[in-house]
């Protein structure tokens, strides 16, 4: 795939950052920045969801000093942006690196296809399909005490009966909690957070509840989980069911996992370049690696960006893609309901 959009002509005049902000379902301010690449009378966007707050400054961006206007393929714009450092002052995450990177190839992507006049679907000669999306919630926020509750998974069942989750459980999760979760039937991914060691949202293992959840929801994928020669044997049979998301960057953390995956959570800003974006995505499709794509709070024309990705790779799967207005704190009742409709074909990413 990346072949046929490696010699793409791409005119870069200059670059533009505008800051996004917007409250969440977990409990915080998310802050995002737009990069708008712009030449020849068109304009590419992208976004950086880094999730240092104070990284979506404007003082943090005039220290880049980029010198980037010029006429490339945009394979050699990704090799420019392979030569600057886009963090001079180092970031709390090294993962930072590559969501900003995302950020800058992403809109040249959209810049060159809106250049060429083209649609990524044409370009890549797919065809755009209605996206199934989840519902993802972490049932409470990171900075409350209050014990995690099914309200807002009720709440949405309310709006859209047939509409599937991707839920966060954490050590407060009851018994109780988790037999009236189980009961929905809606439970399609359990997204444990073993793997985001030092941040907010780290779980450690803990084999009681990897062993009621195993349990409880025989049919649902459990994502990165920690295996450990306590919770290992847990999994003796469920294999299939584990699924990957923050280990994976590309082709060769696939191949570094304990085992060849089933499913894999594809979020397109963990992989820094188109390349090795696509790259990932063909070897799924050549093992039979089922994917569905995965978010992270974006606010602008990033969740666009992966429910395009979705529409033409996984349309099928578990998305996690859902639109903006599912992370609200109060999402409302005018939710727009799974699947969504395939995206209108427009010029551009």
């Amino acid at each position: 795939m990346y072949d046929r959009l490696a010699d793409l002509p791409l005119r870069v005049e200059s670059l533009g950052v505008d800051r996004r902000d917007r409250d969440t379902s977990s409990g915080f301010t998310r802050v995002t920045s737009v990069l708008s690449l712009s030449g020849d009378g068109a304009v590419g966007r992208g976004e950086d969801v880094t999730y240092d707050a104070a990284e979506h400054d404007p003082e943090r961006w005039a220290e880049l000093g980029l010198s980037i206007a010029g006429e490339y393929t945009l394979d050699s714009f990704s090799a420019l942006l392979a030569e600057y450092d886009l963090f001079p002052t180092p970031p709390d995450r090294e993962d930072f690196r590559h969501y900003r990177r995302w950020a800058f190839e992403s809109a040249a992507l959209d810049l060159a296809l809106r250049q060429a006049g083209e649609t990524l679907g044409e370009r890549l000669d797919r065809s755009c399909d209605p996206v199934r999306f989840v519902g993802s919630a972490r049932l409470s926020t990171v900075d409350s005490d209050d014990l995690p509750t099914a309200d807002r998974v009720h709440r949405l069942l309310d709006v859209h009966p047939d509409l599937g989750f991707k839920l966060d459980p954490t050590p407060e999760w009851t018994a109780d909690l988790v037999a009236e979760l189980a009961a929905t039937g809606a439970v399609r991914i359990l997204d444990l957070k073993s793997q985001y060691e030092g941040t907010d949202v780290e779980n450690p293992p803990d084999p009681d509840l990897y062993g009621r959840l195993i349990e409880a929801f025989p049919e649902s994928i459990i994502e990165d989980p920690a295996l450990t020669k306590a919770t290992r044997p847990l999994f003796d049979g469920h294999e299939e069911r584990i699924s990957w998301d923050l280990p994976i960057t590309g082709v060769d953390s696939i191949e570094a996992l304990p085992f060849e995956p089933s499913w894999l959570n594809v979020k397109p800003s963990r992989f820094g370049t188109v390349r090795r974006l696509l790259d990932t995505i063909e070897y799924c499709q050549q093992r039979g690696i089922e994917m569905y794509g995965g978010g992270q709070f974006e606010l602008d024309v990033g969740r666009q960006q992966i429910q395009t990705l979705a529409s033409l790779c996984y349309p099928d799967g578990p998305n996690d893609v859902a639109p903006m207005a599912y992370n609200d704190p109060d999402p409302g009742r005018d939710l727009p309901g799974s699947p969504l409709p395939a995206p209108d074909p427009e010029v551009g990413f």
